[in-house]
Order: C-alpha cells, then sequence, then structure tokens
C-alpha cells in the first residue's frame, strides 16, 4: 500500500504537479486583508464565544462559503453547541457553624461545579476523601464511618504525592471526591487545602473549572483556618493531619463535634455557540466519499479581563484577535472560494471547519468530533490553522506539526515546501494548542500550520494593521497546494501516534501540572525571572520551543520573578490548559503557548 503513495509522490516530484500557479493562487493579499478586517473590527467586539459578535462573525463565514460555492452542512451551515460562558458566586452563598458566621470568598467559596443547594448536617473528617488501593497500598477514607446525610470534609491531595504513577492520580481530582462523597450519600463536600498543595491559605477561584454540568451535591472550598476551628483542632491541624496520613501511611477519619449549615449558589451563564460547517464534492468518484477537513478557529477573547486567557488582564478592551485567529479563518475562506472553482482537480472532497470556543478549551472541535456529520473513519486528514498572518519579512519561517501523525508527511511537505520563500519548520507531535488535538485524539492524520506567536499575541494589540497580508497570501498558497495533494493521495494517509493522544497530567502533586524543565531554585543567576536549567525532551516545555538558559518572567501575563512566584504560578493551572509564557532568551522577550 505505502509503495504506490511513494510512487505518486515521485511522479509529484518529477512533474511538478504539486504547485499553484501565480495565475491560480489561492487567495489575493488583499482579500484576505478585507476578511481580517472584519472579523477583528470593533463592531465584532473580540468574537468571544457566545457573544454577538461571535453570531457576527459566524453568520459572515457562512455567507463567504455559500459565495464560494461551497455546500452548506447539518443547519444551513452551523452546528450549535451551548457552554458556560460565565461561572460566578450568587448572593445566597452562606456558611455557619459553632455559632460564627463566616464570609464568602475570604473563608469559604463553592466549587465552580458545585450543585446550588443548602444542608443543616453533622460533619465528619475523611482524610482525602478517597478509597481505593495503589499496588500495595490499600487506601479507604470512608471505612467505618457513615457520611450519609453529613458534610464531609477532606484533604485536597492523595497518599501517594510523590509517586507519578499513583493509581490513586484519577481518584484525586476535587469531581472525583466530590462524586466519591455523592455516591455515599453526603449531604455535601468541605474541600481544604493543604500548604503542600497552596502555600497561601485561601479559598479556591470559582472559575477554576467552567464546567457545564455539576456534581450533584454542594462542594465548597474552605480555609485551613475555617477547617480547623470546625475539627476543633490548632490552626496547623490541616497540615498535621495530612503528614500523619503520609507519614503512616493510614488514612484519619472521625467524626465532628459542630452541625454545619451551609448554602451554595452558583450562577452559570449559558449561551449557545456554533461551528461553521461546508463542503466542496470530490471530483474522483472513488475518492469523493473520504474527506480533507480544513480547520480554523474564529472566537477569540471578547473584551478580555480577568480569566479571559488575556495577557494583560487588568486592561478592558477589545481583543481583536487579527493572526489570532482571524488571519486563520480568512485563509480558510479563501481556500473555499479556490477550491470552489472549476475545474480544480480534488480527489477527496474536502470540509470547511470554523470552529467556535477553542479559547474556551477546543469545545467546538471537540463538539464537532463527538457528533460529526459524517463518520470519522472517512476523515483521512484534517489541517488546521492558527495565527498564520504573521509571517516575518527578516526570517520567515512556517511552522507545521503533525508530521508525525502519518506515513509519507515528511515527503509529502519536501515536495509541496520546496522554492517557497519561507522556512518550513517540522514538528511530529499531534497534540498540540488548538483545534487539530480533537481530530488526533481520534487517531486521524493532523498538520498544524502556523506562523508562531508574537509579542501581541491575546492582547488588544493583535490587529488587523499588524498582519503580513502579502506573506499570508503565501501561506495560504502552500496550503492549498498541500490540500490538493492530500486529496489526491492514493492510497489514503495512515494515521501514526506521534506523542500523546491524551492530554498528559494529574491533580494530587505540589504541581497539577508540569512543564518538564529544571528550574534554577538558587535564582543566584537571575533577578526579574526564573532560568530554565534544563528542557526535558519531549516535555510540554520543549513542544512549545522553550530551550535551557531561557529565563521565564510571566505566566498568562503575571509576573515571575523567581522560583517561588513560578511555583504560586504553575500552582493554579490544570491538565488540558493552555498557557501562554514570556521568556527572555538573549535579551529579547519571546511568547511562547505551551499545552499542558
Amino acid at each position: 500500500m505505502r509503495y504506490f503513495a511513494s510512487v505518486y509522490i515521485t511522479l509529484l516530484l518529477l512533474t511538478g504537479g504539486f504547485r499553484l500557479s501565480a495565475q491560480e493562487a489561492a487567495g489575493s493579499s488583499e482579500r484576505l486583508q478585507k476578511h481580517i478586517e472584519y472579523l477583528a473590527s470593533e463592531q465584532l467586539a473580540g468574537r468571544k464565544a457566545g457573544t454577538p459578535g461571535d453570531s457576527m462573525a459566524a453568520a459572515y463565514i457562512r455567507d463567504q462559503f455559500r459565495a464560494a460555492g461551497a455546500t452548506l452542512m447539518l443547519h444551513e451551515g452551523y452546528q450549535y453547541f451551548s457552554l458556560v460562558a460565565d461561572v460566578k458566586a450568587g448572593e445566597k452563598n452562606s456558611f455557619t457553624a459553632g455559632g460564627r458566621i463566616f464570609t464568602s470568598e475570604k473563608d469559604f467559596q463553592p466549587f465552580s461545579f458545585s450543585a446550588s443547594a443548602g444542608a443543616v448536617a453533622p460533619l465528619v473528617f475523611a482524610g482525602f476523601g478517597i478509597a481505593g488501593e495503589s499496588g500495595e497500598l490499600k487506601w479507604d477514607d470512608f471505612s467505618g464511618i457513615d457520611v450519609r446525610d453529613k458534610w464531609v470534609m477532606a484533604l485536597r491531595g492523595d497518599p501517594e504525592p510523590d509517586n507519578p504513577n499513583s493509581a490513586f492520580i484519577p481518584l484525586a481530582t476535587d469531581r472525583a471526591k466530590a462524586l466519591s462523597a455523592r455516591d455515599r450519600g453526603a449531604a455535601g463536600l468541605l474541600l481544604v487545602s493543604p500548604s503542600s498543595i497552596e502555600r497561601s491559605d485561601r479559598t479556591i477561584d470559582i472559575a477554576f473549572d467552567k464546567s457545564v454540568s455539576d456534581a450533584g451535591i454542594p462542594v465548597v472550598s474552605i480555609t485551613r483556618n475555617l477547617a480547623a476551628f470546625l475539627l476543633g483542632l490548632p490552626g496547623s491541624a490541616v497540615d498535621s493531619l495530612e503528614k500523619s496520613m503520609l507519614t503512616g501511611r493510614k488514612s484519619i477519619n472521625f467524626a465532628g463535634n459542630l452541625e454545619v449549615s451551609v448554602t451554595t449558589e452558583v450562577i452559570r451563564s449559558k449561551v449557545t455557540s456554533r461551528n461553521v460547517v461546508a463542503v466542496i464534492p470530490g471530483s474522483d468518484p472513488l475518492l469523493k466519499d473520504e474527506f480533507i477537513v480544513i480547520g480554523a478557529h474564529y472566537d477569540h477573547l471578547g473584551m478580555g479581563g480577568p480569566g479571559s486567557g488575556s495577557r494583560m488582564i487588568d486592561t478592558t478592551a477589545v481583543h481583536a484577535g487579527a493572526d489570532d485567529n482571524a488571519s486563520g479563518v480568512a485563509s480558510l475562506i479563501e481556500l473555499a472560494c479556490w477550491f470552489g472553482q472549476q475545474g480544480i482537480n480534488r480527489g477527496r472532497s474536502i470540509v470547511f471547519v470554523a470552529f467556535g470556543a477553542e479559547e474556551m478549551g477546543l469545545l467546538g472541535s471537540r463538539h464537532f468530533v463527538s457528533d460529526p456529520p459524517f463518520s470519522l473513519k472517512s476523515v483521512k486528514a484534517m489541517i488546521n490553522m492558527d495565527m498564520v498572518g504573521r509571517l516575518k519579512t527578516d526570517e520567515p519561517v512556517v511552522t507545521i506539526a503533525g508530521t508525525g501523525t502519518f506515513t509519507v508527511a515528511d515527503s509529502l511537505l519536501n515536495i509541496v515546501a520546496s522554492g517557497r520563500p519561507f522556512e518550513v519548520k517540522r514538528s511530529p507531535d499531534g497534540y498540540g494548542p488548538s483545534d487539530h488535538a480533537a481530530f488526533y485524539g481520534e487517531g486521524i492524520p493532523v498538520l498544524f500550520v502556523s506562523t508562531g506567536a508574537h509579542a501581541d499575541y491575546h492582547t488588544p494589540y493583535d490587529l488587523p494593521e499588524r498582519i503580513n497580508a502579502a506573506g499570508q497570501q503565501q501561506v495560504t498558497d502552500f496550503i492549498a497546494s498541500l490540500i490538493k495533494e492530500l486529496s489526491r493521495l492514493t492510497p489514503a494517509p495512515v494515521f501514526s501516534e506521534s506523542g500523546s493522544r491524551q492530554q498528559a497530567g494529574h491533580y494530587g502533586r505540589n504541581l497539577k501540572v508540569t512543564l518538564g524543565i529544571m528550574p534554577d531554585v538558587s535564582g543566584a543567576e537571575t533577578s526579574g525571572g526564573m532560568k530554565v536549567e534544563s528542557v526535558r525532551k519531549d516535555g510540554p516545555a520543549a513542544l512549545s520551543g522553550m530551550v535551557k538558559g531561557d529565563i521565564i518572567v510571566a505566566i498568562n501575563g503575571l509576573p515571575v520573578a523567581n522560583v517561588y512566584d513560578y511555583m504560586g504560578r504553575m500552582g493554579k493551572l490544570n491538565p488540558g490548559d493552555r498557557v501562554n509564557i514570556e521568556v527572555i532568551r538573549n535579551g529579547n522577550r519571546e511568547i511562547l503557548i505551551v499545552q499542558l
């Protein structure tokens, strides 16, 4: 089977049939710029998922697909899905015990996945809130106690914090503990962070987990001071209990003496967004029932602010997202126009998808692969474009990730990239910080095209006038050639796993996630940042381009002055998060996008 693909590629090389001529270039710089100017306009207010600007962007893309001659799929081109746009605490949250009234946010805070409910009930302490075994260690924090109709207090973390392969890891997430308590009939769950997990004694931010569904019971974050009061123990009780359990390798549980009255109110703002989907049928009767998916996300950060992903968290302003990712959508539209022309030899059908809510966690692409308009087995490859509008003029480089996800990828790229006015850098890994990750997780070959991050990334300064439209036209032309040949490649690309197909990382350690670096813990060589002493091969940092000697100065726009700042910032991140990290390298500031 691979023999025929090799022969096909050899013929391409000999005939030069892989290149588009100047007369049939895929899109023009003027049209690309026009699309970007509309999508990144003040009128669309940053295209945050679920907002009017989001809907206007989707309508514009759909109209462009229709004008290109593509056939709209699903609901007149839309694939709807719901999401939680915001989670906040309501005004009815209350907590009383032992004749004292405690303060919301300061002393307690419902988790974002807490049910809105209330209960007056006795209290029991149940260790880590875990029941299971890891190797020879058997653990049951519920043994010998009845938690039915009671408030359960448990420590965040697990019995094996130093074992990266512990079987307790999936049991130690906040949600998993809520499920365990609910299954045992608990009235609710109070979770407290030992200082090994959270150095400062404060509650968990309610925006920690923006999930559509709740846990079915009230789940509340409490401080160590409040926990000690409820247990009738000294202020250091929480850390002492954790130390005793870890040292003795044995659970501790007991009934408290207080009755606890708690009411939780969590307000989830649910909104609707959509993917925009259209198809141009293939021209080969033997291949037209197979698909090549071309994608780009169209949403961005709206007006910015805390929790938005903005690197300027204290600035409320339109985050236009001209490069991220109006540029990718502009190329998507122009590719649809080019392939919609008569006479273009496209073997397989080409599906164009503008994904919604990528910035909120790849929600649109995940919805697409979970409810596809056709069998995913018929999808032979997926190409994703994210930030393709800032091709550098001095050292033009296009990055292609996913080259290890299918056979003959490198050979095909060798041909299609030949003679281009830019260098093509490659990364084999299929999992990354954009929508192609959802397809790679389903065993579909992927390629991720980008011209890279820059200082304007996730700020209000990612503006249309900073786009290199001429460079983007060259990149779009390159992608068109790649799509054309993938659509005709026989046999189809064969999937090859290259990097984890699941989000790596876990909860229950000093850090829930890791960059895969060795930090400079002394700080002797650095002021105003944290030096990277080494980078683990194939770790998240290495895949983002971080190198030994980089000095990390900010994470998600928040300053990092030393290793303690670094640990604090990382301690608030979760598996699957996409993080922007600012580093100083050779005196220059660089922006790296890291998928945890």
